[in-house]
C-alpha cells in the first residue's frame, strides 16, 4: 500500500493576474509565500518519504514546503505538468473569454472536447500524469510520498485514477492552491481518503480556480478618442488629490500619451468590462530603459470598478509588458494621500524608495522587482 498525498501548487502569478499559464513558468505571489508556510506546518513531522514535483517553478517552490522539516530532496518530473495550453500561453483569460466565448466556454465546461493550436488534449495530459503516478506508487510501496502538480493535471488524474466522472454529479473537482488530496493505491486500485482539503490555510483567503468576471483591454490610440483619455486622468488626478486639480496639466500628460502609444502599441490600454469601458492604462516604456525599469503613468478603473479585485488584473498588464521587455522593476509615482493605492501597491510588492514634493503634497516613487519574490 502506498499513500499519495497530491499536492496542488501555490497561487502563481498566472492565478493573480488571471492569464492561462500552461507551462508558462511565472513567479508565486505574497499571498503563495503565505501558503507555503501552512502547507510546510501542515506537514510538520508527517514522516514523508519522498517529495516529487512538476519541474515548473510554482510547483517547485510549493514542493519545497514538504522538505522544510523532512530531509528530502525535491524530485522533478516533467509529465506532472499542468496542460499545455499551446497559442493560449500567457493569454489575459477575460480577453479570451471575449474574443474566442464558444472556445473558452468549452474550455470551463467541457474540457475534455477543447484543443487549440499547439495545445494538449486532457487525454494526453492524463496519460503522461497517470504513467508518473502509477510508477511511483509501484517504487514506493509501504510509504508516504507527495506529489506537487497542477489543478488540471490533478483533475485528469482523479478522473482516472479514481473513475470520477468530468461532469454531472460527483465530478473530479479543480482543487485550489495548495489543497491536498489523500489518496491510497494498494495492489495497483485507488481509492480517495479525502480531497481538495485547504484546512491547513486557516483564515488565509482561498480563491476559486477561475472568475468569469473580470477585466479585458484593447490596444488604444489617445488620438482616437482624446476626451476619454482626459477624463481618466483629470479622475485619476482628482481621486489622488482630494479632489485638488492643482498642478494638472491635461495637454502634457495627453501628449505624452500620444508619444507612449507611437513607442509601443501596448503601452496605452483601455480596459472593458463586457463592453462597457471600465478604465485605462499608460506606461511610459522609454521613461527607467536605460537603469533597466518600466514606469507607469496611469493605471485607472472607473468608479464602479475599484475595490473588487479588477485593479491587480490592470497591473498585471504592466508586469507582464515589462517582464517581455526585459525590464528588471517597474516603477510608478503615487500620492501620500492616496492611502488606498499606497495600500494596494504595497499589496502588491512594492517598495517604497522616497518621497518627493509634488504639486499638492508628497509623492511616493514606488518599486516593484519583476524577478522572483521568492
Amino acid at each position: 500500500m502506498t499513500e499519495i498525498y497530491l499536492i496542488r501548487h501555490t497561487q502563481a502569478e498566472g492565478n493573480l493576474y488571471r492569464i492561462t499559464q500552461g507551462h508558462w513558468d511565472g513567479d508565486v505571489t505574497p499571498l503563495g509565500l503565505k501558503e507555503i508556510d501552512a502547507l510546510a506546518e501542515r506537514f510538520r513531522g508527517f514522516g514523508i518519504d519522498a517529495v516529487y514535483s512538476s519541474d515548473l517553478y510554482r510547483a517547485v517552490l510549493t514542493a519545497r514546503a514538504l522538505t522544510k522539516y523532512n530531509d528530502l530532496e525535491v524530485i522533478t518530473d516533467e509529465r506532472l505538468r499542468e496542460l499545455d495550453v499551446g497559442s493560449w500561453e500567457g493569454q489575459f483569460f477575460c480577453n479570451m473569454m471575449y474574443e474566442k466565448p464558444e472556445l473558452t466556454e468549452r474550455f470551463l465546461t467541457s474540457p475534455w472536447n477543447w484543443k487549440v493550436e499547439g495545445s494538449e488534449t486532457l487525454s494526453m495530459v492524463a496519460d503522461r500524469a497517470v504513467e508518473a503516478v502509477n510508477e511511483l506508487a509501484e517504487k514506493h510501496s509501504g510509504e508516504k510520498i507527495a506529489i506537487v502538480s497542477h489543478g488540471v493535471t490533478i483533475r485528469c488524474l482523479l478522473t482516472r485514477l479514481l473513475g470520477l466522472p468530468l461532469e454531472g454529479e460527483g465530478i473530479a473537482p479543480i482543487v485550489k492552491n495548495t489543497a491536498v488530496c489523500k489518496l491510497i493505491c494498494e495492489n495497483g486500485e485507488y481509492r480517495a481518503d479525502y480531497l481538495n482539503d485547504v484546512s491547513h490555510l486557516g483564515g488565509l483567503p482561498v480563491s476559486d480556480w477561475v472568475q468569469r468576471d473580470g477585466i479585458r483591454h484593447e490596444l488604444f490610440d489617445p488620438a482616437s478618442d482624446p476626451e476619454y483619455y482626459k477624463k481618466c486622468y483629470r479622475d485619476a488626478w482628482k481621486f489622488a488629490h482630494n479632489g485638488s486639480l492643482s498642478g494638472y496639466s491635461e495637454e502634457t500628460y495627453y501628449h505624452a500619451a500620444r508619444k507612449h502609444y507611437s513607442a509601443c502599441r501596448d503601452s496605452v490600454l483601455k480596459f472593458y468590462s463586457g463592453d462597457q469601458p471600465a478604465g485605462l492604462a499608460d506606461f511610459d516604456i522609454e521613461r527607467g530603459k536605460h537603469a533597466g525599469y518600466g514606469w507607469i503613468s496611469l493605471l485607472y478603473l472607473e468608479p464602479e470598478f475599484r475595490f473588487q479585485g479588477y485593479g491587480i488584473q490592470a497591473l498585471g498588464r504592466a508586469i507582464m509588458l515589462y517582464n517581455r521587455l526585459g525590464r528588471k522593476s517597474v516603477r510608478l509615482n503615487v500620492a501620500a494621500s492616496n492611502t488606498a493605492a499606497v495600500r494596494f501597491y504595497e499589496k502588491c510588492g512594492f517598495r517604497h524608495l522616497s518621497a518627493e514634493p509634488g504639486s499638492d503634497g508628497p509623492l511616493y516613487l514606488m518599486e516593484r522587482f519583476l524577478g522572483r519574490i521568492s
